[in-house]
């Protein structure tokens, strides 16, 4: 920045007595700057609102997916639950002891 002050300061002259060559100058490369930089962005902009849009996807169906397990009917498997039949005895004919580990024996009469 210092030298951008330096060179105004030894070309005042210059300046002064073509201020209107000066600033269409100025106005013409910033201009071409702004325009240079916009275009090498433009596509790094059009990535980033492609991402957004994509990500706004995905949580819309996530959403609608979480919504439409909550409205299923839970499955209940019913072989091995009920209590009448060939499920009397227990599989091991042991009912295993809560207390330690060894097994207790059942009451199977039945």
């Amino acid at each position: 920045m210092q030298n951008l002050i330096d060179f105004f300061q030894t070309n005042s002259a210059l300046v002064l007595a073509n201020p209107i060559a000066f600033a269409s100058s100025a106005v013409l490369f910033a201009s071409c700057g702004f325009t240079v930089g916009r275009y090498f962005l433009a596509e790094r902009i059009a990535n980033l609102e492609s991402r957004i849009a994509r990500r706004d996807d995905q949580i819309e169906e996530l959403k609608s997916r979480s919504a439409a397990s909550k409205l299923e009917i839970q499955m209940v498997p019913v072989v091995g639950t009920t209590a009448i039949g060939e499920n009397e005895r227990p599989p091991l004919e042991r009912w295993p002891d809560r207390r330690g580990n060894a097994l207790v024996e059942a009451d199977c009469a039945g």
